[in-house]
């Protein structure tokens, strides 16, 4: 995920899976605890990439090279709301 489109295509991808695991789940394919494990998975790394498209951005808009924002640990992101 190196530039915003490779970001998005990301986001694109991670959502329609929690869209998929949310029908399996109301069709009873997968049970609540697998369902949960991994929509926790995608909401952090959800968190992740808007976090770096907002790294991106304010590099971007403050004439820094967007291309040098990292993805930052899952501790960081997620503890932003804390």
């Amino acid at each position: 995920m190196s530039d915003d489109k490779g970001i998005f295509s990301r986001i694109d991808a991670l959502v329609a899976e929690e869209h998929e695991l949310r029908t399996k789940h109301a069709a009873g394919q997968i049970d609540n605890t697998d369902e949960q494990s991994r929509l926790k998975a995608l909401e952090v790394e959800l968190d992740q990439c808007w976090d770096l498209l907002r790294q991106r951005r304010a590099k971007r808009e403050f004439g820094e090279n967007p291309d040098d924002a990292q993805a930052r640990s899952t501790d960081t992101v997620e503890g932003y709301l804390n």
